[in-house]
């Protein structure tokens, strides 16, 4: 049997492979069963070798083939000519699965609904197809309320909406704060003045955003971003500071990976925490290194029109993000 998960909910995504795994038995020798490829430039003979191998000490064998379907997908110019040798002959193999494999393509974004293994998967009585997408905006809230009582906890609407303003649709970062809060919270409902006191680190999520918006030139996105921040009542001053911080490590992540260095490398050389290695590699593909370099100058730019008094500072932000979305 094969399984296409696909979308940009990394964190729920990455929860149905875990359970997946988890019925594989014994975490050691489930481990052992396992197989993670990167689709992106696996060939076919290395993945039947992963799929066709016999399982050891079990009945199961997981073989994960990470952003291999995006290969397939419809685009302009049409696909190479070995992308398309390799879906001719992993149609052809995908009926011939053993039955001790579970075959599990993980797409990071959804997949076009014209692509060809994706249509096949659909008819397929043999295969299973589920989509992740992140909620939006008032379903962050939900999945926020579900997710606490799924936990054994319950919620106040008004912290609700606070976690989901410093969490943002990061759901990963979300679920560590609810397991963070519902412990310090016990038998009781979790409050507001909870999530103030025991998140507000999580700024930082919004932060990420917002640099998102500005690489990707989502003027509201990023003004919509800022305001919610300022409203939740943190400082400018603060604010430009986290900028100017995400900006530096954008940098410098930028600058490691083009020398070729691998996200543990970079991890190590900086001294950060692999998920902010990681968030960062994603943002600095928003932008070239000039690019960078121009927004650190005008983000001091800003800084100093603030301490000498030019600016006050919630306009001088305001002015920052809409010239770095021009």
């Amino acid at each position: 049997m094969y399984y296409i998960f696909h979308g940009d909910d990394e964190f729920t995504r990455s929860e149905a492979v875990a359970e997946l795994k988890a019925k594989l038995g014994d975490p050691a020798v489930a481990d052992i069963n396992t197989t993670v490829l990167d689709g992106r430039n696996v060939t076919l003979s290395e993945l039947i070798h992963a799929c066709d191998s016999i399982p050891f000490m079990g009945n199961r064998r997981l073989v994960i083939v990470e952003n291999m379907l995006q290969r397939f997908d419809p685009r302009k110019g049409g696909r190479s000519e070995t992308d398309d040798q390799l879906l001719d002959a992993l149609k052809s193999y995908l009926p011939q699965l053993p039955e001790s494999t579970r075959l599990v393509f993980v797409e990071s974004k959804s997949l076009h609904g014209n692509n060809p293994i994706l249509k096949l998967a659909q008819r397929d009585d043999q295969a299973y197809v589920r989509e992740f997408e992140v909620p939006r905006h008032g379903a962050v809230g939900r999945w926020i309320t579900r997710r606490v009582k799924e936990k054994g906890g319950t919620i106040q609407s008004g912290a609700v909406m606070l976690l989901t303003l410093y969490g943002g649709e990061d759901l990963r970062l979300l679920d560590q704060e609810i397991e963070k809060l519902l412990t310090f919270a016990g038998d009781r409902a979790i409050t507001e003045a909870d999530v103030r006191r025991l998140v507000p680190a999580a700024v930082e999520s919004n932060i990420f955003a917002m640099v998102d918006a500005l690489g990707q030139r989502d003027r509201r996105q990023a003004v919509t971003r800022l305001h919610e921040l300022l409203e939740a009542g943190e400082s400018p001053i603060y604010l430009l500071f986290m900028i100017t911080r995400q900006f530096r490590i954008l940098t410098q992540v930028k600058e490691l990976a083009g020398q070729g260095l691998q996200l543990p490398a970079i991890q190590s050389r900086l001294g950060l925490h692999r998920y902010v290695v990681e968030k960062a590699l994603g943002q600095a593909r928003n932008f070239s290194l000039g690019q960078l370099n121009v927004i650190y100058r005008k983000i001091l730019e800003t800084d100093e029109a603030i301490k000498t008094g030019q600016l006050e500072p919630e306009l001088a932000l305001d002015m920052l993000v809409a010239e770095l979305v021009m």
